[in-house]
């Protein structure tokens, strides 16, 4: 039986300095799911009721020393049989199937090179910009949630302006630093410096990248009169969207369905500008500030109109649509990469929403969209995995090995880290608590169980790497867990807390995701 994931805080593998499990070696943060056992099987219940989990109710259960060494050492033999290897040995097998791209991943992060990734702290491009003349710092969540943040990054991205990079909490998920908080007394990001002056409005920050340099790509001619024109009445439809789309999201709308009927008219005024544009771009045939400020929004509309209200606006190629330009649109943006870099899933959106927003409203009818994008339809997040299963596919991904390679990659770079973050599952709630339901970083993993949760990433990753024999590998190690009574669940727990927690962009891009995600689910059936 699937162990469906529940309230998502996207935070997934946040530690002190904000930043991911993926990408440091330091811990902290989230609490794991209210998890009961019903039938021998394990399953999630309706976070909105509770927080706190049963295990974390009753203490942590832990396991003696004498019984983890006896434990480990059964362990050990059943990986060795299986020819399951070492962490170093993941590395290697994962290295002897990278193109040379993927290679130097971790050596462009430090040296600001190569494609971006979230996981950039400088941004150099290419070897012509060196670090001393970078003269943009940007201030971003580290969750990679803030639409405002979004579309500076992306601005950022697609004019090629090297920048660092800043990472800050979001208030419902962390303390601000000292330092930020006197560079930003608001404590609202997003927060650009450049050439010295500070500036804290996203717009602005957007106009400022635009005029300061002039030799990187334009994304608005200043002496087009016309196009200035046409860009202002945008985003002002801009704002009448996002408008729209927050009075119905945060309620319930009326039996005569008011607030449905004017989200309809509003998004059919864009769909009509785009289908009139010359172009798949807002104005025209190249992408410009319009598309950028639009762009994170459209994107969380999508996402949760769906997920809440059961709309659809995006939809698989081929199927039919009320808003073809729109669904055009996405297509043009998504062969940028500046918008490949930056792009979530619906997963992540539909659950970072609610504790920025406060509250989102669900409404008959989107039922079957939630199980989707929750994981629990057969084949969303379960293997056989099914093509455009809760969204359409990210085709501009790759394939299905590159997906793979990506999500061995990010887990066995920070192995230690993510195995400590996991048994949180298995841990104990912090206090005190973050407005983002899931936020604990003061949450205690539990010691007792790492070794059998770092097994059995050992194993998945393998499977991932399409090594033989891991099914067996799995059964025999749950033959191993079970000798200690509830060992099985606990890693289960452990499992379930870090598939809940795999988040897009932040962590990986969202074919990777899916796949880590199944593979967990994989490991989880064997143990429930």
């Amino acid at each position: 039986m699937k162990l469906p994931p529940y309230y998502y805080c996207v935070l997934l593998l946040r530690f002190p300095d904000c930043s991911s499990a993926f990408s440091t070696a330091s811990s902290s943060s989230m609490p794991s799911s209210r998890l009961n056992i019903h039938n021998n099987k394990l399953f999630a219940i309706n976070p909105f009721k509770s927080i706190w989990s049963n295990i974390q109710q009753q203490g942590m259960s832990t396991i003696s020393s004498d019984c983890i060494g006896e434990l480990q050492t059964l362990t050990d033999q059943v990986l060795s049989s299986h020819s399951i290897g070492s962490w170093d040995d993941i590395r290697n097998q994962l290295q002897s199937k990278q193109t040379n791209d993927e290679l130097k991943f971790r050596d462009n992060l430090d040296k600001g090179y190569g494609k971006g990734s979230p996981l950039h702290k400088l941004r150099l491009f290419d070897e012509s910009n060196k670090e001393e003349d970078v003269r943009v710092t940007l201030y971003r969540d580290s969750a990679s949630w803030c639409p405002y943040c979004h579309k500076v990054w992306a601005t950022l991205e697609e004019k090629r302006i090297p920048y660092k990079v800043e990472k800050i909490n979001m208030r419902c998920y962390g303390e601000k630093p000292a330092s930020f908080n006197r560079l930003q007394p608001s404590g609202a990001i997003p927060v650009a410096i450049i050439d010295g002056v500070t500036y804290n409005q996203s717009n602005d920050i957007i106009y400022k990248l635009e005029d300061t340099f002039p030799d990187h790509k334009a994304l608005l001619s200043r002496d087009d009169n016309k196009q200035m024109a046409k860009a202002q009445e945008l985003l002002r439809l801009e704002r009448t969207l996002f408008s729209a789309w927050m009075y119905w999201l945060t309620s319930r709308d009326s039996p005569r369905g008011e607030l449905r009927s004017n989200f309809i008219s509003v998004l059919s005024e864009v769909e009509s500008e785009l289908s009139n544009a010359n172009g798949p771009f807002f104005l025209g045939d190249e992408i410009s500030l319009v598309d950028m400020m639009f762009v994170p929004f459209l994107e969380r509309i999508v996402a949760s109109m769906l997920y809440f209200k059961g709309f659809e606006i995006r939809v698989a190629p081929g199927e039919k649509t009320n808003y073809p330009a729109i669904n055009s649109w996405f297509d043009a943006m998504e062969t940028l990469e500046s918008y490949q870099l930056t792009k979530s899933d619906y997963y992540t959106h539909c659950w970072d929403l609610p504790p920025q927003l406060g509250n989102c409203v669900s409404e008959f009818g989107s039922e079957e969209f939630q199980d989707a994008i929750n994981g629990k339809t057969p084949g969303s997040w379960h293997y056989p995995l099914i093509a455009h299963e809760g969204e359409p596919d990210w085709t501009f991904c790759g394939d299905k090995g590159a997906a793979k390679l990506e999500a061995v990659e990010r887990v066995s770079a920070n192995h230690q880290a993510i195995v400590k973050f996991a048994c949180r599952g298995a841990g104990s709630a912090g206090f005190p608590r973050y407005g983002a339901e899931l936020s604990d970083p003061n949450a205690v993993s539990n010691e007792s169980v790492q070794p059998f949760v770092d097994a059995s990433l050992k194993i998945i990753l393998t499977k991932l790497l399409d090594g033989e024999d891991c099914d067996e590998a799995m059964n025999n190690l749950v033959t191993v867990l079970k000798k200690e009574d509830g060992l099985d669940e606990q890693v289960a727990m452990s499992l379930a807390y870090l598939r809940d927690r795999v988040g897009v962009p932040r962590d990986m891009k969202l074919q990777a995701a899916r796949l880590l995600r199944a593979t967990l689910n994989w490991a989880i059936d064997k143990c429930v």
